[in-house]
């Protein structure tokens, strides 16, 4: 009885030591336990950003590397300048967009190789997480959507891109955005979505053309699922198709795919919006103190900026062909050189194991997604689709010469597709591939940072034995 009065009477007297230390570690344990209920949620959000911001601090590290311009940034670079003079017009054949936002960068930091390069940084971390997003509202599977965002960070293609003065990522992140926004449109029919999707694919325009065959899909594809909405195809057997008929198809707001959005509207929202925002890309040179812009001129400009890209005849050391894109045949050295106190590389050269595991995942995505029905399998068959209308502006253009950057759009949709693949295997138990998968692509990307980041490297011939994988690399 004794001992049980003096147990009872040292657990009274601890009682508030205990009190206070748990309040002490509460505001420690209530943050673990946020977070641990956030990254467990069905939507990734916050994991998302986890690797947005690192792909934002990996990005960060020697941006001002080379201090001295490298491979295209001596065009750009210029034409940057005279848009901040707005004295006259220099490099014609492209559009503003991607020119404007190195222009930004050298007002807001300076004329600087860091300053330079930081917009376009910006934007390819906004563009990784726009496009992951849009995986996310697309897929609704928190494995595909993380796979998918961790295969397009260490694709190399979207790192490089990012760190350069080149008109490229301005094209990529307003695109990525914009399906983003496509995507929200579709889940939570809302107008203002659209609106957002027209505004970033005419911004993405205005980086570069060759996201032409891309910017008419969704509203195609509006049109397509009204019109199976409302019985005009796939209709009943037997089943007249009426005026009526017709007439829901473009004025009808209460069907599939953004209720509450008539066809002649998203027609506005997709069509009218993305051209008139293209446009507006072209308002500094309006100012021009030598040769403005008229509105008059605006519509025969872009006929002459056709011409002045398909007069480009001159063969480049590393131009290529879209089918050696496919395969990751014919990189290009955007810099090897002894610079900055060292011998330094950036080679564009895609992942050497998902650019080419992402191709089979295609042909798996475009087989399951003909096959199949439902959301799962659409999805399949619209990365399939995206990735063919992404390469064959190449295919099919006139233009000679050509270099392998020009795969980065077309990149974006085989990593979406092995990330589907892996993802459904994932949840239908068959877990080993993507395992295995992330830890090769994250190794591999460690192996090549430094060929890709402009790190010190070896003695020229040391740094080609141990990265140049191909002979057709070097």
């Amino acid at each position: 009885m004794t001992q049980r009065l003096k147990s009872e009477r040292g657990r009274v007297q601890a009682g508030p030591l205990r009190a206070r230390v748990v309040l002490a570690y509460q505001p420690r344990l209530m943050l673990r336990h946020r977070l641990a209920a956030a990254l467990g949620r069905p939507d990734p959000l916050l994991a998302i950003w986890l690797i947005v911001l690192a792909f934002f601090l990996l990005g960060l590290i020697r941006l001002g590397i080379p201090s001295r311009p490298m491979f295209d940034e001596i065009h750009y670079l210029p034409a940057a300048r005279r848009l901040i003079d707005l004295t006259r017009r220099l490099n014609p054949e492209h559009p503003l967009l991607g020119k404007e936002f190195i222009a930004l960068g050298m007002k807001l930091v300076g004329d600087t190789p860091f300053g330079w390069r930081l917009p376009n940084l910006v934007a390819g971390t906004l563009g990784l997480f726009g496009a992951t997003r849009a995986v996310w509202w697309a897929s609704r599977s928190r494995v595909t959507t993380l796979l998918f965002g961790v295969f397009l960070a260490t694709n190399f293609q979207w790192f490089i891109l990012s760190r350069i003065a080149m008109l490229d990522m301005a094209m990529l992140s307003m695109m990525a955005l914009a399906f983003w926004q496509w995507s929200l449109a579709w889940a939570r029919c809302r107008r203002w979505h659209l609106l957002l999707a027209g505004v970033f694919m005419g911004l993405s325009l205005g980086g570069k053309w060759n996201v032409i065959p891309l910017m008419v899909t969704p509203g195609l594809l509006f049109a397509w699922d009204r019109a199976r909405a409302v019985g005009l195809v796939h209709h009943t057997p037997g089943r007249k198709v009426t005026g009526a008929t017709l007439a829901e198809w473009l004025f009808g707001t209460r069907y599939a795919p953004v209720r509450g959005v008539s066809l002649i509207e998203a027609v506005v929202w997709l069509g009218l919006v993305p051209v008139l925002t293209y446009f507006a890309t072209f308002a500094p040179a309006f100012f021009y103190q030598v040769q403005p812009m008229t509105l008059r001129g605006l519509i025969p400009w872009q006929t002459y900026m056709l011409h002045l890209q398909d007069s480009v005849v001159k063969p480049h050391r590393y131009m290529s062909r879209w089918w050696q894109w496919m395969f990751n045949l014919r990189p290009i050295w955007f810099l090897y050189a002894p610079v900055d106190g060292a011998q330094r590389g950036i080679l564009m050269v895609g992942h050497p194991f998902t650019m080419l595991a992402g191709l089979p995942a295609l042909l798996l995505c475009a087989w399951e997604g003909w096959r199949g029905d439902g959301a799962r399998p659409r999805l399949k068959q619209g990365v399939a689709l995206l990735y063919v209308l992404s390469l064959v502006f190449w295919a099919i253009n006139g233009k000679p010469v050509q270099f392998y950057y020009h795969y980065a759009l077309a990149a974006v949709f085989v990593m979406a597709a092995l990330a589907l693949v892996l993802g459904e295997w994932w949840e239908q138990g068959l877990r080993w591939p993507l395992r295995a998968s992330l830890a090769l692509t994250l190794a591999i990307f460690v192996g090549f940072y430094p060929i890709i980041s402009a790190a010190p490297l070896p003695t020229m011939k040391a740094a080609y034995r141990t990265w140049m994988w191909l002979h057709s690399w070097q």
